[in-house]
């Protein structure tokens, strides 16, 4: 038995020092934004998908292909557009006259990461696309299924601020990303250092600058270590506790789904491991709670109209359970 638990903690220890090299790549390009990188780390320790959120030019785009960069999978993008059609996403079936059949050709969707630049750019029937493959990993078209090979995550932006022209995502879309991140702009120091960051690097492409430290299969192992990490029964019902007020509470109109209590386990543990953890703690929860659930949850008319934010209502819930030690 303790040879288990030492081996545990060894593989731990070379998670936590996979996680810092490609930290460390990032880095090499990107200036502050800690949270953004951390939080696409653990989707895809946890095998969840990323929605970015934040005003132009703050490195939403950048940081996913730099991310992708620095695993050696592959990466396709798509950017999403008003005259965007299923096809163009998921692929097409057209006739090989050399065959005399039908066949089907594959579209973009399938790679291992996904960039979809500007999600909310897409009509709807586009947007539902992307249901039956983030939630199953396939698509079926004329009857047939075809899979995604693992590891698989979508990783899509959105700017918050420009409405014309974009459209709104179904909240049976939003509930299928693992994790909402808002990004803020850089403070002045930060600015500086982008300045003569980009400055040094003159004619350098940045992605010249970074190697993949990681591969599919890794990955692959390292999930399984990541659902392996201790959760305990307390707090599971913690978990469950914060989901549930969130369907009872007066300032909440449309509360979280036990999908969100699965995602939130998920996420916790997978933050565990990165900090070199076999065990959740209901710090873990309490960190993971925003990102899980600001875009799962609906405000009321009246809040909304108050100024009051999603986080601002997590951040209740929490305050007013009892968080087990």
């Amino acid at each position: 038995m303790e040879e288990n638990i030492f081996e545990q903690r060894t593989n731990l220890d070379v998670l936590h020092s996979t996680v810092a090299a490609i930290t460390g790549e990032i880095r090499k390009i990107i200036v502050g934004q800690d949270d953004m990188i951390r939080m696409i780390i653990a989707a895809v320790l946890a095998d969840g998908h990323v929605i970015i959120e934040g005003a132009p030019g703050v490195a939403k785009t950048i940081t996913a292909r730099l991310v992708a960069k620095s695993i050696d999978v592959k990466f396709s993008r798509i950017q999403f557009t008003p005259d965007l059609m299923p096809s163009d996403v998921l692929g097409t079936t057209i006739f090989n006259p050399n065959g005399s059949k039908f066949e089907f050709k594959r579209g973009p969707v399938f790679s291992n990461i996904v960039l979809i630049d500007e999600i909310n750019r897409a009509p709807a029937k586009t947007q539902a696309a992307l249901f039956e493959i983030m939630e199953e990993r396939q698509v079926t078209m004329d009857g047939n299924t075809y899979t995604i090979d693992a590891p698989f995550i979508v990783i899509a932006t959105q700017n918050p601020i420009e409405y014309e022209g974009t459209y709104r995502l179904p909240e049976a879309q939003l509930d299928r990303f693992l994790f909402k991140i808002q990004v803020p702009y850089p403070n002045l120091e930060q600015e500086i250092d982008i300045l003569s960051k980009f400055h040094q690097l003159a004619s350098d492409s940045p992605f010249s600058q970074i190697i993949a430290v990681l591969n599919a299969e890794q990955i692959i192992e390292i999930r399984k270590l990541v659902k392996q990490i201790v959760i305990d029964e307390k707090i599971l019902r913690f978990i469950a506790q914060i989901i549930t007020t969130t369907r009872t509470h007066k300032s909440i109109y449309l509360g979280a789904s036990p999908r969100a209590s699965l995602a939130v386990m998920n996420a916790s543990k997978a933050i565990a491991a990165m900090g070199g953890r076999d065990f959740v703690t209901p710090d873990d929860i309490v960190f993971v709670c925003p990102y899980v659930l600001r875009h799962r949850i609906l405000l009321t008319p009246e809040k909304e109209m108050e100024g009051i934010t999603t986080n601002d209502v997590i951040k209740q819930i929490i305050q007013g359970l009892e968080i087990p030690r």
